[in-house]
């Protein structure tokens, strides 16, 4: 089979945004690390509570300028752009801080804790017209964009199934943020997110969910397998555990075909494109892989907003909201605390 082209903002040429990063933890590092080394956007600035934690970021990666105060930062003219990287709880707060200092967003997903916080995110962006996207960076990948040409093409034919799944052992530190309901915690929260969003981005929203699952004893969703079921009959079939880990793979089966997405699903690699006659097999070039593939989505924000866009064409903040209400509707399925 011959693949279309991927329809990605290329990595280098394109327009730059001055970056400034809320919460220098494990993701804005990778974050800022794939900025540098791939694209030609720049962090320019990183602010904590901790100046001594903002400085060892900048130190770590080449940041200009480091920040203890939240607000110093966005008001600093020099940034053009927040990434907001914290704990979930923080983020309808630090976005709204951001946007009424007249900055666009980029918020780590999930865009907060619950449906509320994206519908106030998106009200605020809206109303101060700056860009601001929940960091989806899967839906940028180039792999993902071959899967929505084909999807538009209908070479699945009729689409009647969709499984993903995300699995990981979190171990047992009780303090880390997965594992608290005031930080925002869960694993629909931290990375269920993903099976949904990709059920949603394949088949829309579902009609019906049939949920199973478990908590731990501080109250976070531990484990959840959920059926999203389509007006039609078309299933997605999901999985997201912190007890184990699992494949991370994604398989979208059709009437005339069948896509299988390599593990992660999620992260840059490619899939095997199955009909009866064949097998045929797409593999990202780029040499990016893991959380490299964090800055594909930077660039395309940073050709959006130079193209006068406030939302992002494919992952807009109704998007947003709409995938938080579902993990909202699977949470609240679930039996209470232990």
């Amino acid at each position: 089979m011959r693949f279309p082209t991927p329809r990605v903002t290329p990595l280098r040429g394109g327009p730059i945004l001055r970056w400034g990063v809320l919460g220098p933890g494990g993701i804005a590092g990778d974050f800022t690390a794939t900025l540098h080394a791939n694209t030609d956007q720049r962090v320019h600035a990183v602010a904590s509570r901790s100046l001594e934690r903002a400085e060892r970021f900048a130190a770590a990666h080449g940041v200009p300028r480091s920040y203890g105060d939240y607000r110093q930062l966005v008001a600093d003219p020099a940034i053009d752009i927040v990434y907001v990287s914290s704990v979930n709880s923080e983020h309808r707060a630090l976005a709204e801080l951001a946007i009424a200092a007249g900055k666009h967003v980029l918020i780590e997903k999930p865009i907060g804790v619950d449906a509320e916080d994206a519908r106030a995110i998106a009200r605020a962006a809206r109303a101060a017209g700056v860009f601001a996207m929940e960091a989806m960076w899967s839906r940028y990948l180039p792999q993902t964009d071959l899967l929505r040409q084909l999807l538009d093409a209908g070479a699945f034919g009729d689409v009647k199934v969709v499984t993903a799944d995300f699995g990981e052992d979190f171990g047992d530190d009780r303090s880390a943020p997965v594992f608290r309901p005031e930080l925002g915690g869960g694993v629909l929260r931290d990375i269920g997110i993903y099976p949904v969003w990709f059920a949603r981005f394949v088949l829309g929203d579902p009609a019906s969910m049939t949920v199973r699952g478990s908590r731990l004893e501080t109250g976070v969703d531990a484990q959840v397998a959920a059926i999203l079921e389509r007006a039609d009959g078309a299933q997605a079939i999901l999985s997201a555990t912190m007890l184990a880990g699992t494949p991370v793979e994604a398989t979208i089966s059709g009437t005339l075909a069948r896509a299988e997405v390599r593990s992660p699903f999620l992260m840059p690699d490619g899939f095997d494109f199955v009909t009866a006659q064949e097998r045929s097999t797409w593999t990202d070039d780029s040499g990016l892989r893991l959380r490299e593939g964090l800055c594909w989505q930077a660039v395309a924000v940073a050709q959006h907003v130079a193209d006068g866009l406030t939302e992002s064409p494919v992952h807009s903040l109704d998007d947003s909201i709409a995938i938080m209400g579902i993990l909202d509707s699977l949470r609240d399925a679930l039996d209470p605390t232990p």
